[in-house]
Order: C-alpha cells, then structure tokens, then sequence
C-alpha cells in the first residue's frame, strides 16, 4: 500500500511539474515578440472548401471513371460531401499528404498506379483557381511592414505550393516555403517549422503558426511555437480551441491580434 501511495503521490509531483513548465512557457512566449509567422496553405491562405470542393467533385468522378459506386465509396473514405461540395471535419484531405491520400484513394483502385496516380493529382492541382482567405498581397506587405519574416508549411507538395502562391503574386514574400517533399517531413511533425527557424535564424518562442487543422496546431506546439487557428478550413472552432492559444475567423485578424501581442 506504501509503495502504491509512493507511485501515486510520485506521478501527481510528475504531472504538477510539468504543467508548470508548460506555463512558464507560455508566459514566456507571451512576453517576446512576434518576429516569424509560419503559415499553412489550404484552408489557411487560401480558403479551403471555396478552392477545392468543386475540383475534388471532379476528380472523384473522374478516377471512378463514372461508376456511382465508387464515387459515393471514394467521397466517404476521403471525407466529402458529394451534395454539398465541401470537406466533413476529418477529412483525411484536409491534413495529410498527398502520399496519405493516394493511399486511401488506392483501397477503392487497386489495379492503379500510385506514382502514376499521385502525378496526375499533382499536375492537376497545380491549375486550380485558389480562393484567398484575404486579400494576401496587401495583408502580407503588412506584416511584413511590422518586420516579420514568413514563411509556409504545407502537406501539399513544394512545386505545387509554389506554383499556387506565384498565381497569387506572392510568392516572393514568402522567406521559406515548404512542402511535405521538402526534405523536413511534414505536419504534425515540426521539421518543416524548424527548418524556418532554421533559414529565418529566428528562435520558436518568437514565432506563430497559422493553420485550420489540428495537425498544424500540434506541429506548432510541437515546435515550441505559439499557435494560431482559422476558421477557413473544415475544422470547427470547437475542435481547434483545445490546440490554439487563440482561434480567429481568418488570416485577416491576424495584424491586430500581433499588434496587441507585441504591445503586451
């Protein structure tokens, strides 16, 4: 019974400790100031159900080759509302590779090829019109203009964000960007925030990540970094709140929420 006492009263001191770590972490980061943004692409720059509901529709019938069956049995794997032409909340598409996706697609495919498959999506992707989630151009020279650097993660490829950001005409404001093929894996793990620190020479507690999923939020904490949700994703508030320090309705809030932070 001793010993039973002992483990417990050991495991709350364990669990005391670290929550106190955690705080003073937080608290930390709230007193330094914002110099790095790391932002997520889909449903984050650009807004997510606007850019990809009705192309998805299209590519699903297209590899099911028209068959009903197998349309209504890829748009259920892949978590999306053929009536409504938007993502469910999680949707595989809305935080995986495209590797991940491949692979679900596959299940339903399997006489397919995946590099084939995945060259295919890619090319495709790479002309889809992107919806902004906020006029980038102006939004971005603005924070900018406040001396933070930026940069992207994403689980989508580099070639095809770079391709997306360039039709934008903002791509070269971006000090880094990467994909999931970028040589720093990708979310939920942080290589790809490390690998901004890293090009940006800045350090975690002094940066933010902005996404719409909870595999951007997790590689954000993951990182040492402060956290940043948006509502332009498929991700509800509720689901994003517990992850985020704080969850905004779009890209566009942010230059007031730093104003206020790096006044503090």
């Amino acid at each position: 019974m001793g010993r039973e006492r002992y483990d417990l009263s050991f495991s709350m001191l364990v669990d005391t400790v670290g929550r106190a770590v955690l705080s003073v972490k937080r608290q930390q980061q709230r007193l330094s100031m914002i110099k790095g943004i790391i932002f997520d692409k889909d449903g984050t720059l650009f807004d997510f159900d606007a850019t990809w509901g009705a192309w998805t529709r299209e590519m699903i019938a297209a590899e099911a080759g028209g068959d009903e069956a197998l349309i209504d049995a890829l748009a259920h794997t892949l978590g999306y509302d053929l009536v409504g032409g938007v993502f469910f909340p999680g949707s595989i598409v809305i935080a995986e590779t495209v590797d991940v996706v491949a692979d679900a697609i596959l299940t339903h495919l399997p006489n397919e090829n995946k590099s084939d498959l995945i060259g295919r999506m890619r090319e495709a992707t790479k002309s889809v019109p992107q919806i902004q989630a906020a006029p980038l151009w102006q939004l971005l020279h603005e924070i900018k203009e406040m001396g933070i650097l930026i940069g992207v993660a994403t689980n989508d490829a580099e070639d095809p964000a770079r391709a997306h950001l360039a039709a934008a005409d903002v791509l070269d404001l971006f000090d880094f960007v990467a994909g999931y093929d970028s040589g720093f894996g990708g979310k939920p793990e942080p290589g790809q925030l490390l690998g901004f620190c890293a090009t940006t020479g800045l350090d975690a507690q002094d940066c933010v990540m902005v996404g719409d999923s909870t595999h951007d939020m997790d590689a954000g904490t993951a990182a040492g970094m402060r956290t940043i949700g948006v509502l332009t994703g498929p991700s509800p508030a509720a689901e994003l709140r517990p992850y985020a320090d704080v969850v905004l309705n779009s890209i566009a809030d942010i230059p007031d929420w730093i104003a206020k932070q790096n006044r503090s």
